[in-house]
């Protein structure tokens, strides 16, 4: 397995109706919203999906970049598909968002939820994250060598990750897995309801350790904390409170994941919506209160606007369906 791998009119030339027609075209284009954003994470609370919906939510308030609140909300359940199933139900509404990320084209691939991204309006990429594996801080297992030593001895030792089977965690686990050397189908990986609940079972005992996303874990890391990390799946170290983690190539397991995040909208959303927010967000990723948010949580700015992340999304289905073909988790 391969790293899965981003004029000027002059109106006076024009007759009335033309002219008419570009006041309709310039009040479209000038749409807000009237109301608060309903801005859902579809996972429980210290996910990947939480972490980007607050951020983004916090720094547009901080920055004063819209009028109206961006209403944080966590819909949790079937790695996605039950939030996707509430939102699919709300066509055409320009006042709800969700966060997204590989699950969108994994969970539907697996045959996990009726929706795919094509349900839904593509509103911008945003960021790439990585994954991370943590152990707790009294863990054997020193190096990711060391994990995988055990559990290829031990086929009942076990890994958790927030996302269901097929689906982003997973299928990170399992290319690393591959790399190092290990059957990927071989590994037990359970699957916890979120980020915050593959901790728990953690730190509980339950689990030799945790595949997440590194964002949402480096809050979790530091002096006095009780994890780890063994490393982390971006192609050299990142920076702020990540830099002192190895990468996996660094442990001679020749393996990178990007894990890419943006935000989507209900179905059939209005272009008038759909390019305001775009605007917001690239507004949003100038700003310093973003800038420092990014480089704290260990993200790479990747923005694509609406028509360039719908493609993206094309491509990925395509490479992930390789993906999960050869673990045997493509719906047949």
């Amino acid at each position: 397995m391969t790293s899965l791998t981003l004029k000027r009119l002059s109106l006076f030339a024009l007759p009335l109706a033309a002219v008419a027609g570009l006041n309709s075209a310039a009040q479209a284009q000038e749409w807000t919203p009237s109301r608060s954003i309903e801005f859902v994470a579809p996972a429980n609370p210290g996910g990947g999906w939480d972490t980007l919906v607050r951020t983004v939510s916090r720094v547009i308030q901080q920055e004063g970049l819209a009028d109206e609140s961006f209403a944080a909300i966590n819909v949790p359940g079937g790695g996605g598909a039950v939030a996707w199933a509430q939102i699919a139900r709300d066509s055409g509404n320009p006042h709800k968002l969700f966060a997204t990320s590989p699950p969108i084209i994994l969970v539907p691939l697996a045959g996990a939820s009726r929706y795919d991204h094509t349900d839904f309006t593509p509103i911008a990429r945003l960021i790439t994250d990585y994954s991370i594996i943590l152990v707790p801080t009294d863990s054997e297992y020193q190096t990711l060598s060391d994990l995988f030593d055990a559990l290829k001895d031990n086929p009942g030792l076990s890994v958790g990750g927030g996302s269901a089977p097929g689906s982003m965690d997973h299928i990170s686990l399992a290319g690393l897995a591959d790399a190092a050397g290990l059957e990927a189908s071989s590994v037990n990986y359970i699957p916890f309801s979120g980020g915050g609940d593959a901790m728990t079972n953690l730190m509980g005992g339950h689990i030799e350790a945790v595949v997440t996303g590194a964002g949402e874990a480096v809050g979790q890391l530091g002096e006095g904390s009780q994890i780890r990390a063994l490393g982390v799946s971006a192609p050299e170290r990142l920076g702020g409170g990540l830099a002192d983690v190895p990468t996996y190539q660094e442990q001679d397991i020749d393996y990178t994941f990007d894990i890419w995040r943006g935000v989507m909208g209900a179905p059939d959303m209005p272009a008038e919506a759909v390019a305001y927010y775009q605007d917001l967000f690239v507004e949003m990723q100038e700003t310093d209160g973003w800038q420092q948010a990014r480089d704290q949580l260990g993200w790479i700015d990747a923005y694509q606007d609406s028509e360039e992340f719908g493609a993206f999304l094309d491509q990925q289905q395509e490479q992930f369906s390789d993906v999960l073909s050869e673990l045997g988790l493509l719906r047949q």
